[in-house]
């Protein structure tokens, strides 16, 4: 449980870095994610969901409870990787990509993940 709270925590603080100095929409951005955050956790610690190679929530099974919640999630998140794009100079596809590593790295157990090469694995 302790890491489980732990690799929210960080989730959190890694969005909100990239959001800082993003305007009001990135703190509206912000609160959204935040308070949907126990409903992907608990998705994810079911199995139902998992972090793609592209950033995003993808369902893992035919059953999509609480699809509203994960579909606000990567349109927000998708929001965010373009905004991050223009300030880097870059594409929102490289920024989900880059983003999709840092989840991954921070994923705890039990949690699915998308590989670069589109292989989906479960974290031990």
């Amino acid at each position: 449980m302790r890491r489980k709270v732990f690799s929210t925590a960080v989730t959190v603080v890694v969005m909100s870095t990239f959001l800082l100095g993003f305007s009001a929409v990135a703190g509206e951005i912000k609160a959204r994610m935040k308070e949907r955050l126990p409903v992907i956790t608990e998705l994810k610690s079911q199995g139902l969901v998992g972090e793609d190679n592209q950033g995003l929530l993808r369902y893992l099974k035919a059953k999509k409870p609480h699809k509203e919640v994960v579909d606000a999630e990567n349109r927000d998140r998708l929001t965010v990787y373009k905004i991050i794009a223009e300030r880097q100079k870059t594409s929102p596809e490289l920024v989900g990509r880059q983003r999709a590593a840092q989840i991954a790295s921070h994923a705890h157990s039990g949690n699915w993940v998308q590989d670069p090469g589109g292989k989906w694995r479960q974290v031990r």
